[in-house]
């Protein structure tokens, strides 16, 4: 008889615990019961339970003190952008209240990156900022749309020259590409086309005002639109 696997054990219980805390079921401050006593009524080992729990921990999540003491902390002073994801799809499905915040979110981030690029970028930025504006309008489908979307704004973001936004772009992308979708910032690509290449030509012109107004617009113009697809 072949043993269930560890690491999909540990999904299970990070899943459900996660879930646990992120709609209240345990609250903020609250005690966890013992590790044994968690393994227990998860019905695992002491392995895969710390597993899950050193995920949630990571997570900002929880406090697991020596002497087998977990705390709950809360997610919303605590949590990490990992979080996102999760909140991003409750159990019905995507939460608009929170696809709300993230578009917006991104809008704001990407004007600034914008501003930035322009500023701090260089010859093989503007080649790369235009070649990929022409994949966005080259675009066959929208899966390609997106690919090249994100591909544009990565680059963008590296040629702000600004460690925090790069990183910042990476998060995005791992809640937003897994979902691209189910949130299609890139189903208008045709009409949006020009808007990468005025965003494009801006960071190269080196005019930090006119690229941060080109990237607000294309941002605000694909939230918009979104948030009008999905009703």
């Amino acid at each position: 008889m072949s043993l269930p696997n560890s690491g999909l054990v540990s999904d299970r219980v990070f899943d459900d615990l996660l879930r646990r805390v992120l709609t209240g079921d345990v609250l903020a401050g609250e005690r966890l019961p013992t590790q044994r006593q968690l393994a227990a009524d998860q019905g695992v080992t002491l392995s895969s339970l710390r597993e899950a729990l050193k995920r949630l921990e990571q997570m900002g999540l929880l406090d697991v003190r020596h002497g087998d003491a977990t705390y709950v902390r809360d997610w919303r002073e605590h949590g990490t952008l990992d979080v996102l994801g999760h909140l991003l799809l409750g159990s019905g499905g995507l939460d608009a209240d929170v696809l709300r915040d993230v578009l917006e979110a991104r809008s704001l981030t990407l004007r600034e990156i914008a501003g930035l690029a322009a500023t701090r970028g260089d010859a093989n930025d503007d080649r790369l900022l235009t070649r990929l504006a022409d994949d966005v309008a080259a675009a066959q489908d929208m899966a390609q749309a997106t690919a090249a979307d994100y591909a544009f704004f990565a680059a963008l973001a590296k040629a702000s020259r600004n460690i925090v936004f790069v990183l910042l772009l990476n998060a995005i992308g791992d809640v937003y590409l897994p979902q691209a979708q189910a949130v299609p910032v890139a189903a208008s690509h045709a009409e949006l086309a020009p808007l990468y290449t005025q965003v494009a030509g801006a960071v190269a012109a080196g005019d930090p005002a006119a690229a941060r107004r080109a990237a607000w617009d294309l941002a605000e113009r694909q939230r918009l639109s979104v948030l009008e697809l999905l009703g």
